[in-house]
């Protein structure tokens, strides 16, 4: 049985993006049906202007991922989330998407889902664990199972080494092929647990009250 996977994100200048499409190719590898999807832009036009790399990337982008709706939520068995760090904190696009799933959590339907999370900021001390750590404050409350990466495997260590999930400080770059090896290792582990659990018949959809 096909255990599937989304892999969901938002990204302003194409980091996450690529991050993203790594952890769906490790995913992918085991295979997992995934679904790449983009959470919408709420950015206002003026704001994206000004920064000739966010325009430049949304440009290039058009069109080429579709946009995520709630149905992936309740169509995937695992999730992997990813967002650049804003203050500490995932984005406000990738945060409403999450905040509308409201609906679903009370139905139960989240729950004893495997999730990861992952993120990329400009530099390394900018905020990268505090925002893996703020994100998955959510999943905590949707019931999920948490699949960090760990130090589980050696490309978490050339990636840079953070057991919270891949973390890209930028610093102007594209991420290197040793990040995106790490990226492709927590999509192929979140897939091997995803897997593993929907094998085990662990869900239960039970609505709160």
């Amino acid at each position: 049985m096909a255990t599937n996977v989304a892999v969901i994100f938002y990204s302003a200048t194409g980091n996450v993006h690529m991050l993203a499409e790594a952890i769906a190719e490790g995913a992918g590898e085991t295979g997992a049906e995934v679904r790449l999807k983009r959470v919408a832009e709420l950015a206002p036009e003026e704001a994206i202007q000004q920064n000739p790399l966010w325009a430049k990337y949304r440009e290039e982008t058009a069109g080429t991922v579709e946009d995520a709706t709630l149905d992936d939520l309740e169509w995937a068995d695992g999730f992997a989330f990813g967002t650049p760090v804003r203050f500490g904190n995932p984005a406000a696009q990738l945060k409403q998407y999450l905040d509308m799933a409201g609906p679903l959590w009370f139905q139960g339907a989240l729950a004893d889902k495997p999730v990861t999370s992952f993120t990329s900021a400009m530099y390394p001390d900018g905020g990268l664990e505090s925002t893996i750590l703020a994100l998955n404050n959510v999943f905590y409350h949707w019931g999920c199972v948490l699949v960090p990466p760990g130090y589980t495997d050696p490309v978490v260590g050339e990636a840079g080494g953070n057991p919270y999930g891949t973390a890209f400080p930028s610093g102007g770059g594209r991420p290197t092929e040793a990040v995106q090896a790490a990226a492709r290792h927590q999509g192929r582990r979140l897939a091997t647990f995803t897997s593993a659990l929907v094998e085990a018949g662990v869900r239960q959809e039970m609505a709160i009250t």
